[in-house]
């Protein structure tokens, strides 16, 4: 056990002439101002993610928390990551529960079947971290190469759009405040520089609330906001837990999503890797299994799959502060925060149009990574293997391409995800003939 957690020893020197490595730590006052910071960069997206899926936005943020100082523990404190809501759950979240109100806040009836296919996906993601714990990432990197990968995230992002443009459909004036709310978060991205940057959700969400109460609440257009839920909340509750419900069906279509969180933390590694300039590839294992066992225990209360936040890995390439005891206490504040129904009050007033404007915004940032997969990776689409493998990935998942077995339906994202598996796979045949 002596040899789990590294020799952790003070910061000495001057941040700007060097970083502070994962088994460093700062003065007190240093680390919770920059813990509280990783807290507001994951801030706008593990509340956005739950809102579209009709999940409680309070009890994601608590969740977020203790799964990110479960994370802290499982790998000893030597991989610098905070876990928040994944977006990839939210399409085969929405096709398993048939949730039709994505975007308005409304709560989802069947939460219970979703927890329950979230909990299988996390056993899968935790035996996953165990066969590379064992074996290496080898075979991962076999199994999905970045064709396979850049096409299913893809997917991910455009699967969604449909869902995402039908919340303001038929309303002007939301229409116009969701393009309003893509024009601010836009803003930030484009002119802002640093950490500014690097908060564009959040701050982006919040400067389109600005502009939204200063057009609804006092020159009368549109539905004004309502802030009597918040004068009424309660400062101190705890969130609503929900039991899992085992339904092979929804755990057929959610399970799969393993692949892509085991896709998006080997990049997130090998990303905080080369910044850090430390070999953190003995720790991709462990990394796997911490969240995967923090994906089962939030689906087991009722609250969205985790994933590693690349918001917090931006912040990191901003401060050049890779220390791992900032997450802990990035994880005690959003705990704090899931703790204070008051706080969840004010969540519940973002109204569907500025939501439906940041969900533009995020399904189009997750499908455009893929394509950043792509061209990263050099794939060559000279070659009649990668562009099948990606037309036919592409197609089925924007299209909604389900297929079903009996009574179990794959979703448009699962069968997507397996067709690009297997004609990876099938085509790879001619590599060897």
């Amino acid at each position: 056990m002596s040899n789990w957690f590294p020799n952790w020893r003070p910061y000495e020197g001057s941040i700007d002439a060097r970083p502070v490595g994962t088994n460093e730590y700062l003065p007190p006052a240093q680390s919770v101002v920059l813990g509280i910071q990783h807290a507001f960069a994951m801030f706008g997206a593990t509340v956005l993610a739950p809102f579209l899926m009709g999940f409680d936005p309070n009890l994601a943020i608590l969740m977020s928390g203790i799964c990110t100082i479960l994370f802290f523990l499982v790998t000893g404190g030597r991989v610098p990551s905070y876990l928040g809501s994944s977006f990839a759950f939210i399409g085969v979240v929405i096709a398993a529960t048939g949730y039709a109100a994505s975007g308005t806040g409304a709560p989802n009836a069947n939460i219970a079947l979703a927890a329950g296919g979230i909990m299988a996906c996390g056993v899968l993601y935790a035996i996953f971290g165990f066969i590379v714990m064992a074996t290496g990432t080898n075979w991962i990197e076999k199994l999905m190469p970045p064709v396979v990968t850049g096409a299913v995230v893809m997917i991910i992002g455009l699967n969604l759009a449909p869902v995402t443009v039908k919340g303001v459909a038929g309303n002007n004036f939301n229409m116009w405040m969701s393009l309003v709310t893509v024009l601010c978060m836009g803003s930030i991205a484009v002119f802002s520089k640093g950490l500014l940057q690097r908060l564009l959700l959040l701050v982006g969400l919040l400067l389109a609330y600005l502009i939204y109460y200063i057009v609804a609440n006092v020159m009368g257009y549109g539905s004004a906001i309502n802030f009597t839920p918040i004068q009424q909340a309660s400062w101190f509750g705890v969130p609503t837990f929900h039991s899992p419900v085992f339904d092979f069906n929804a755990m057929l279509i959610i399970a799969p999503i393993a692949l892509i969180l085991v896709a998006e933390n080997l990049g997130h590694i090998k990303a905080v890797s080369a910044m850090t300039g430390e070999n953190l590839d003995p720790q991709i294992g462990k990394a796997f299994v911490a969240d995967g066992i923090a994906t089962t225990l939030s689906g087991g209360v009722g609250a969205p799959g985790m994933t590693t936040y690349g918001e917090n890995i931006g912040v990191m390439a901003v401060t050049r502060v890779y220390s791992t005891i900032v997450f802990v206490i990035a994880g005690v504040f959003a705990i704090f925060l899931g703790l204070s129904p008051k706080f969840g009050a004010v969540i519940h007033t973002i109204p569907t149009a500025i939501l439906t404007g940041a969900s533009i915004v995020v399904f189009g940032l997750i499908t455009i990574a893929g394509a950043k997969i792509w061209i990263e990776n050099k794939v060559d689409f000279s070659k009649n293997k990668n562009l099948m493998v990606a037309a036919v990935t592409i197609i089925l998942g924007t299209g909604d391409f389900a297929l079903q077995f009996g009574n179990f339906n794959l979703g448009g994202i699962g069968t997507a995800t397996f067709a690009a598996l297997i004609l990876n796979w099938f085509f790879s045949l001619a590599d060897k003939s």
